[in-house]
């Protein structure tokens, strides 16, 4: 597995802090632990958010049918976006790799090899694998909502604690590093995909769910999400192949799709897995199908 590289850097800056260092590894070391005490020093106040404070920009933003897409065929289209150190918590590991593969060479792989760490709350020891799709740091910066997102996954992990969960995909309304504001496409130990953070952060309320239908394993599945981060009115919807199975109201955006990922983003308690990704394809549209 060719693991994804990172720019050479010497000044990182998280929020409003800078950091300087003697190396990008170090640096990229500083840096993460720099984000996560941010995170673990916001976290109440995140934890009971529902919205961000919207920009101007954000709010007048019109739709020019953009398209973001990717099959992970090169790591230097992330080159601009963060990408989490590989191996991440020892156990841990993302890159390229043709094990499994819809097209092309190359598809994403995120492996779990043992038990996270064991932290308690604020602190966060979920398992991390993937590079990020920092849409904002585009010369037109973030997508207008609607926006579909097609991509394929192949998920060769099982789920059987109830503590266990794991999620295919986290979008955005927020450009800086804290992610105030998403919205999940999880997997649990039920064994169907849902919408998570609906209609607002920490909450798992649906205006529509099905329950009765497993996600398979060891086979490419096409996840389909339509999402609208509207400050009035935002809702979501969530496809397998073509099958609806999660809908949702969403409160709390800009109207803009800021930043995503996909790959690995899991509970601790999983202690072996693997997800693949490919054909990543991210449009603006005028109306949720």
């Amino acid at each position: 597995m060719k693991p994804f590289r990172y720019p050479n850097r010497f000044q990182q800056c998280v929020g409003l802090t800078c950091i300087f260092c003697l190396s990008f590894f170090q640096c990229q070391k500083e840096k993460d632990n720099e984000t996560l005490n941010l995170l673990a020093g916001t976290a109440l106040a995140y934890q009971a958010a529902t919205s961000i404070i919207c920009t101007s920009e954000q709010l007048n933003k019109t739709q020019n049918g953009r398209i973001f897409q990717t099959s992970f065929e090169s790591t230097s289209e992330f080159s601009n976006f963060y990408s989490v150190p590989s191996p991440y918590q020892s156990v841990a590991t993302h890159g390229q790799s043709t094990e499994q593969k819809r097209t092309g060479t190359y598809s994403h792989k995120a492996n779990i090899s043992g038990l996270g760490p064991t932290c308690f709350y604020p602190q966060n020891c979920n398992h991390r694998g993937y590079p990020t799709i920092q849409l904002n740091k585009l010369p037109s910066g973030g997508f207008k909502t609607p926006v579909l997102i097609e991509l394929y996954v192949y998920l060769d992990m099982d789920l059987t604690s109830n503590q266990d969960w794991f999620s295919f995909a986290t979008y955005s309304a927020d450009p800086t590093d804290l992610w105030r504001r998403v919205v999940l496409v999880n997997i649990d130990a039920s064994d169907y995909v849902y919408l998570m953070h609906v209609p607002v952060h920490n909450q798992n309320v649906h205006t529509y769910q099905v329950t009765n239908l497993s996600f398979p394993r060891r086979q490419w599945k096409k996840l389909t999400t339509c999402l609208d981060f509207s400050p009035q009115g935002g809702m979501a919807k969530l496809w397998v192949d073509t099958t609806l199975v999660s809908t949702a109201n969403v409160a709390g955006g800009c109207g803009v799709l800021e930043q995503a990922h996909f790959g690995l983003y899991a509970s601790p308690t999983l202690s072996s897995g693997s997800i693949y990704n490919d054909d990543l394809r991210i449009q603006e549209v005028s109306v949720c199908p």
